[in-house]
């Protein structure tokens, strides 16, 4: 059956131009003016037409801080569905002292047959020996070609040394590597000075992982991956330091990707110094959200390219999973929705704004991540042969983001009571239409795992 989408403007990462797509055998087909010929016509007519949106950072089912995120593959793929994204790429987790296979064999297990969208996986590396490395082409050849370090926590982080070693195999054979960068020993130290003071309320979760700690640590890895002579990705960048940074290392030659998210481009840590617990706690997660002041400098960054991709870090907790800190902030469960709202705020807030354009938004939500995770040409894009993967915007259709409309299984919403500017009208899916007007069309999981193949960007 041929599908033709008409009276759009197509969007790309070079522009916009008025297009009509056709859709068939779950490909686009043509993309021109004055398109005829389908089965069936849609009217698109004064919408935006982006690719799929994809987001490279997703935590769905993943057991942490003695609970479990409340979203798993089921709902948070479905949520983000219903948000435009067409693809996710969650965090495989093998447990510590667990091989590789055995983290991408659970993940498999978490989520085949269960997502809504397509998906795929990068591989967590938690620690590091002679079994790990001689697993890593195992790893390729079930199409995960990126992996994730952690500089704090002390069950997933890994040392200089081991970095090192690791990021060296990762550059022979290809892969990528993303960083979550936090000076854990100082956090440790300012933690205990907190506790000790009796200090236990949320108000001291961004007192004690200040951003000049993730920039310390931004650092430190870019010079580790100068001696390893290996690109990088920068997860979840909040502040102006560590984008400096960057900025030092590409200046000397280096090659680094850069990732932030929309609550880092939106919410201030004003949020953390709530009289209620409740009110505060929701919105803890790592790194904390910063000064208000650090919004121009990320927004600069993206509209420049200095920063790639705009992911989620989706990672939610139902109001009772946050409240296993009231007593002490060191246990909430950090991480917030947003897998769902993402493509909306970031046009609204972003394009409508006039922060950046929306070839800009579509670089970063879908070319770049496509490019940057080995999922390009069949991703990322619109044109002949790349899966049909489609968000049509209309920018007329404004509402407010409320948690009660929302469907990711989680009782409140970050973003609750922001204005949008338009919103996602249509999602097709390799060219079935899977969400029109907020409501979710599709009864039954039909997401395809994704093996992915080496960066292009």
């Amino acid at each position: 059956m041929k599908t033709l989408l008409k009276g759009g403007t197509v969007v790309s990462g070079t522009g916009l131009r008025r297009a009509d797509v056709l859709m068939e055998n779950e490909k686009i087909s043509r993309i021109s003016r004055h398109l005829e010929g389908a089965d069936r016509v849609v009217d698109v007519s004064g919408c935006l037409l982006f690719p799929g949106f994809i987001d490279a950072h997703t935590h769905f089912d993943l057991d942490v801080a003695g609970t479990t995120t409340s979203d798993d593959f089921y709902t948070g793929s479905r949520a983000a569905l219903r948000g435009g994204t067409t693809t996710v790429i969650d965090f495989a987790c093998p447990n510590k002292g667990d091989s590789l296979h055995d983290g991408l064999d659970l993940w498999h297990q978490k989520a085949d047959g269960k997502a809504f969208c397509d998906y795929g996986f990068h591989m967590t590396i938690d620690d590091w020996n002679e079994g790990i490395r001689a697993e890593l082409p195992d790893m390729f050849a079930a199409g995960i070609s990126s992996f994730k370090m952690y500089m704090t926590y002390p069950a997933m982080m890994i040392g200089d040394r081991d970095m090192y070693w690791a990021l060296k195999e990762l550059r022979r054979l290809g892969g990528i590597v993303g960083v979550h960068c936090e000076n854990a020993g100082v956090i440790d130290g300012m933690i205990a000075e907190r506790k000790a003071a009796g200090k236990l309320s949320p108000a001291s979760h961004p007192v004690t992982r200040p951003p000049y700690l993730e920039a310390e640590a931004v650092s430190r890895l870019l010079r580790i991956a100068q001696a390893a002579d290996t690109p990088v990705v920068i997860v979840h960048l909040t502040n102006r330091e560590a984008l400096r940074e960057v900025e030092a290392a590409r200046k000397r030659g280096q090659t680094v990707y850069v990732e932030t998210c929309p609550q880092y481009l939106l919410l201030d840590e004003s949020v953390y110094f709530h009289d209620e617990f409740s009110a505060a706690a929701r919105y803890v997660c790592a790194p904390p959200l910063r000064e208000k002041a650090e919004q121009p400098y990320l927004w600069k960054a993206l509209r420049k390219g200095a920063i790639q991709t705009v992911s989620t870090d989706h990672c939610s907790f139902t109001l009772e999973q946050k409240a296993m800190g009231r007593e002490d902030f060191t246990k909430i469960p950090g991480g917030l929705p947003g897998v769902e709202t993402r493509g909306e705020l970031i046009y609204s807030y972003g394009v409508a704004k006039k922060r950046i354009s929306a070839a800009q938004m579509c670089k970063a939500l879908c070319e770049n991540p496509a490019r940057l995770y080995g999922l390009y040409p069949r991703k990322g894009l619109l044109r002949r042969g790349s899966d049909a993967d489609i968000v049509v915007y209309d920018p007329g259709a404004s509402h407010i983001i409320r948690s009660e409309d929302c469907i990711a299984n989680v009782d409140y919403n970050p973003y609750e009571g922001f204005v949008t500017s338009g919103g996602i009208r249509q999602v097709w899916l390799r060219g079935r239409l899977s969400v029109e007007s907020g409501r979710v069309l599709v009864q039954e999981p039909q997401g395809q795992y994704m093996a992915r193949g080496k960066r292009s960007l």
